[in-house]
């Protein structure tokens, strides 16, 4: 890990007028303020056009800035590409989204209070089943960013077992609390029942057929970025200093089907846009993952349904989509029935958690319309 100290904030390029100026200010705020990040993107467009602005660097002391073309790590919008790949298989009659998670995988959601009969597939994908998330810091480990974890190869199966070392949150069904436990689960019923990897379902029925050249699932220890790849920092900006996490913190195996996927911004959005076009899945199950419940807890957005967020836009209409942050980066992608896209980038994980990264993609998909 390089550790780099910023003596000052970047200042943002001027943006000209007829440019999209609220989007520009907007990523220049979340870029520029607190907890802020090295640099940022948004991509952004329709059917017919698409758009960029940028606001610092990719790479602390290079000045480089962010190109459409640029790799970065997803994470949990990994969560939509799995759940759409569920709920493919839910199309085949392969998987039943009411049915127990333990008739698919027997015996790995038991004990410490847990049971697999009274948690439903629905629940998994929808973040209603009460499962700990294994992400967060329980006492026996430090949760993502402690560098020892990102050090070895994981199996989804451990991870699950980390995760129940935790009692229920609470009874299947009751409310919403997120949990990439879940999807770590999700990918495991996706291998039980196809017999292949989550990662080869995801690459064959998404990536493949939406010609996403530059979207990959990477094995259990392959870190490395492809070229070219926007650089991943922890830090604050108030204070100065960003360790550079590119490839350290990010061993896919310990995200795995819960957030391990790279891309760039390009192949974001087609995805997002041929979802919202519903080019990926029949209409039944299309409405099943739209199926959005309220999310009180979480300021980001509106609701949930099935690996989705529900946004619902301040110019009128809504957008759905998803976030991502790992260690590194942060990002939210989302898209419209009618046609518009967005998505927004940042090399730093912290911006993520918070709603600035909300009003951004706000922006873009507004800008859009207008």
């Amino acid at each position: 890990m390089a550790i780099v100290v910023v003596p000052c904030p970047a200042q943002a390029a001027p943006v000209a007028e007829d440019s999209h100026a609220l989007t520009q200010r907007k990523l220049d705020d979340l870029v520029g303020g607190s907890p802020g990040a090295p640099g940022g993107e948004v991509v952004a467009g329709d059917h017919h056009r698409t758009w960029q602005v940028t606001s610092g660097t990719t790479e602390v002391g290079a000045q480089r800035t962010f190109q459409r073309a640029d790799h970065v790590q997803i994470g949990s919008y990994t969560k939509t590409f799995v759940s759409t790949v569920v709920l493919q298989l839910v199309a085949e009659g392969r998987v039943r989204l009411d049915a127990p998670i333990e008739r698919y995988l027997p015996g790995l959601v038991d004990g410490n209070g847990y049971d697999g009969n009274t948690i439903t597939v629905r629940q998994i994908l929808q973040h209603t089943s009460g499962i700990a998330d294994y992400l967060t810091p329980l006492p026996h480990h430090g949760g993502l960013y402690n560098p020892l974890l990102h050090q070895r190869t994981w199996m989804p199966a451990e991870l699950v077992r980390e995760a129940l070392t935790e009692r229920p949150h609470f009874p299947p069904g009751t409310r919403w609390e997120y949990s990439n436990t879940n999807y770590t689960i999700a990918g495991m019923l996706v291998e039980k029942v196809t017999g292949r990897g989550v990662g080869d379902e995801i690459t064959n029925r998404i990536i493949r057929p939406l010609g996403l050249a530059h979207t990959s699932y990477p094995a259990a220890g392959h870190k490395a970025m492809p070229a070219p790849h926007v650089n991943g920092y922890i830090g604050v900006r108030a204070l100065g200093v960003w360790i550079d996490v590119t490839e350290a913190l990010n061993e896919p195996s310990y995200m795995g089907a819960a957030g391990s996927m790279v891309s760039t911004p390009d192949d974001m959005t087609a995805f997002a846009q041929a979802l919202a076009d519903g080019r990926l899945l029949p209409p039944a199950e299309m409405a099943e993952m739209t199926r959005f419940m309220p999310i009180t807890v979480d300021q980001k957005a509106d609701g949930y349904g099935l690996g989705l967020y529900q946004l619902r836009l301040s110019c009128g209409g809504e957008a759905i989509g998803h976030y991502g942050g790992t260690a590194g980066f942060g990002e939210v992608t989302m898209a419209t029935a009618d046609g518009r896209h967005a998505t927004v980038v940042v090399n730093s994980p912290l911006p993520a958690l918070n709603a600035d990264m909300t009003t951004v993609v706000d922006a873009a998909l507004c800008d859009t319309r207008t």
